[in-house]
């Protein structure tokens, strides 16, 4: 099998966070290389239970063989949206330790060329997570509207020229199927002005693409949701992320939760429950200048941790 390379961001600071034990249940709802659940397996030595989410084969396989001495470990392939259903079938009624949330997409997968991640290794659009979804990077190019593709540049890309780049997707699709990474990157650098910068004109379509695809915005806040659900008092919630969509939609759930009224201003008297978390830090740990020099992506990281203090 070719290797599996996936460097593990703010690998210390985010399993520190868990404030790992013996004998407590925790949950890796992104496995990736397994850095993190390796790190977490080696702390909860001996009674402690981790279950780690992947839907990559890649990524399982890899992970499977590096932590395959570790007798406390169930991975699953399912994606992490699926928690609740998954931890019910496996008997688990409470994460009692903590989650962690390593979001967005690996090294491997925007290193191997086939997976159709990036835009400087020609390739078939694809962009899926999990190789045996159906709906790829090509149905979107190829059938979306052009005013859902100005939506989703917009939204997910935050994209300034989402109509021009849409509406030339749309013209050239008509005349041919985009089907390859290059043919859409070379489409974006012909239809926008060419600006000085550091960032390729074609990075936040296909973020946006890939956010999409993978629905992983609406994926991370729903699971997040089930999560509070699932925690014990106590337990804490650990989430990496690697994009401002991500950390402002973390930021603002851990917010909410952690605030003890919601009510209007013109309210009397205040009805709401107590909070269900408390920050632990208000503001995002980011990647030690070390780390960023070590792995440049890690300087994009940020990890924002919250402790379950009512059981909903």
């Amino acid at each position: 099998m070719e290797e599996f390379k996936h460097y593990t961001v703010m690998k210390n600071e985010a399993v520190d966070a868990l404030n790992c034990q013996s004998g407590k249940i925790y949950v890796d709802c992104t496995l990736g290389g397994g850095g993190h659940s390796e790190l977490i397996l080696k702390r909860i030595q001996p009674d402690g239970r981790l279950i780690a989410f992947d839907v990559d084969e890649d990524a399982i396989k890899a992970a499977s063989e590096r932590l395959k001495d570790y007798k406390n470990l169930t991975i699953v392939k399912d994606s992490y949206c699926n928690i609740k259903k998954v931890l019910h079938n496996l008997g688990i009624e409470k994460i009692t330790g903590g989650v962690i949330f390593d979001l967005g997409a690996s090294y491997h997968q925007f290193n191997k060329a086939e997976r159709g991640f990036s835009f400087s290794k020609e390739a078939p659009l694809d962009m899926r997570f999990n190789q045996d979804a159906d709906f790829s990077a090509y149905d979107v190019v190829n059938t979306y509207s052009e005013d859902d593709l100005v939506r989703i540049f917009s939204e997910y890309g935050e994209e300034r020229f989402s109509k021009r780049i849409a509406k030339k997707i749309i013209d050239s699709r008509r005349v041919k199927k985009i089907e390859t990474t290059s043919e859409l990157a070379n489409l974006i650098v012909n239809c926008t002005p060419h600006i000085k910068s550091s960032i390729h004109p074609a990075t936040r379509v296909f973020q946006a693409i890939r956010i999409e695809v993978n629905q992983e915005l609406t994926n991370v806040k729903n699971t997040l949701n089930d999560v509070l659900d699932l925690v014990e008092f106590g337990a804490i919630i650990s989430v990496i992320s690697f994009h401002s969509l991500e950390d402002r939609l973390v930021k603002q759930m851990f917010k909410y939760h952690s605030q003890k009224c919601h009510c209007d201003k013109t309210q009397m008297i205040c009805h709401c429950e107590p909070p269900i978390l408390e920050l632990v830090n208000k503001k995002p740990i980011i990647a030690s200048d070390k780390e960023i020099s070590d792995n440049p992506p890690s300087r994009s990281a940020k990890l924002r941790i919250a402790r379950c203090i009512r059981v909903s």
